[in-house]
């Protein structure tokens, strides 16, 4: 017979959690003894299986630990970040250096001046009596971009909306003396003019090509801190942030913004949005804020718009501008279901002008316009932005849907007086 190993409480009660109050209960009932000791022989026996069966599954892991490190292979603590795989080359991040380097020079620094006169008042003997007038300068700041090598520079037009003399100073820290070529407020652009001849200057790129997620530098001047350059991707398209104001009560401002996580502070509007091609794909505007201060949100006009507007204030002093004359409403989930579109997308009509380009081409109230020169527009943004970019007499064609079917019409853009006629200032 098997020797019996002598009986260890210890032992037992290590391996299984007994209560030994409930143990010396046992014994108290005068239980016999040999009960209790098989119990925990079982008990013992159940023991033994379960460390064989650790100690093969030991062995196991033994093996094939011993298998895995014959490889040639590093070990994991000293694994470091050259080591690791590489990402994807579409993944890798940009180097910004030769951008920053052969566009910074395309950026100005704009210091404007404007007189406010003031009238001058004097108590005497409680009565207050006029005592002429003061005269106080004041003085503005902002960006610009040089756009052609012969000085003609795109800024903000509150940078030198109102302004009585214009300073630029360019990167190598020359001053020069500038003119107002013309001004936009619909757009918030300005285009300013001083004299010089191979001028650095930042090619426009195609606003319409930047993508979600793309990298992309703003380079401007805020706080006065010449030639500043951040960093960012573009974190949003076709923004209507409703922050343009137009004195003039003439036309609609027309927003569609490039927005940016780039940082942007005072000082950087008329500064340069640049892709990592070296190219304008927007100029920076606008900061969204609750202290004045950057806080996550910057917004650019597009280069496809601003370009536009660049070139006709250069060329007539104003912006020439076809309009559809449609009054439309943005396509959500109750809009489609009551107009009983086939999708959630479009514009719908909700007023067609007498005797507008529309009108002529026979679009009619309930239609909902898809596209506009081949382009979705989901949003009045995106309309405005597209119809920014034709002159009137520009022949434009609009897919719209009307009782489930998508047709196609060519529209004449009409100006803002109802006919085709170029527009001087």
């Amino acid at each position: 017979m098997e020797k019996e190993e002598p009986y260890n409480p210890l032992i037992v009660s290590l391996l299984y959690p007994w209560d030994f109050g409930t143990f010396f209960a046992v014994l108290g009932n005068k239980q016999p003894f040999f009960q209790l000791h098989t119990m925990y022989k079982i008990r013992i026996d159940m023991k033994r299986i379960l460390l064989a069966s650790l100690a093969i599954a030991s062995l196991a892991l033994q093996s094939c630990h011993a298998q895995h490190t014959d490889a040639p292979q590093a070990a994991p603590s000293e694994l470091t970040v050259n080591q690791a795989p590489a990402a994807p080359s579409r993944l890798t991040l940009t180097d910004f250096t030769d951008v920053a380097a052969a566009t910074i020079d395309g950026v100005v620094h704009i210091k404007t001046e404007m007189t406010q006169i003031t009238p001058l008042y004097q108590s005497f003997f409680g009565f207050i009596i006029p005592q002429g007038t003061r005269r106080q300068v004041y003085n503005a700041y902002g960006s610009g971009v040089i756009v052609t090598s012969d000085g003609y520079i795109l800024t903000n037009n509150h940078v030198v909306q109102d302004a009585e003399r214009i300073f630029v100073t360019l990167n190598d820290r020359r001053e020069l003396p500038a003119t107002l070529v013309g001004n936009d407020p619909a757009t918030d652009l300005a285009v300013i003019k001083v004299e010089g001849e191979g001028l650095t200057y930042i090619p426009f790129g195609n606003s319409d090509k930047a993508r979600i997620g793309e990298p992309v530098l703003a380079i401007g001047n805020p706080f006065n801190l010449t030639s500043t350059v951040t960093s960012g991707i573009i974190s949003a398209k076709a923004r209507n942030v409703n922050i343009i104001e137009n004195p003039r009560g003439q036309e609609t401002p027309l927003e569609s913004f490039i927005q940016t996580d780039a940082a942007v502070n005072s000082g950087n509007s008329g500064g340069a949005l640049v892709n990592a091609r070296g190219e304008l794909i927007g100029v920076v505007t606008a900061i969204a804020s609750g202290n004045g201060y950057y806080t996550g949100y910057s917004f650019a006009i597009p280069s496809n718009l601003a370009v536009k507007v660049a070139a006709d204030l250069k060329n007539y002093g104003y912006v020439q501008r076809g309009y559809l004359g449609l009054h439309v409403t943005e396509v959500d989930a109750k809009v489609a279901r009551q107009a009983g579109a086939r999708a959630v997308k479009g514009l719908y009509v909700a007023k067609v002008t007498h005797d507008c380009a529309a009108d002529r081409a026979g679009i009619r109230q309930g239609d909902i316009i898809l596209r506009i020169a081949g382009v979705e527009v989901n949003t009045f943004a995106e309309m405005m932005e597209e119809l920014g970019r034709f002159n009137p007499g520009d022949r434009v064609e609009v897919d719209y849907e009307r009782n489930g079917h998508t047709n196609t019409v060519e529209v004449t853009l009409l100006n803002s007086h109802g006919n085709t006629q170029i527009i001087r200032r």
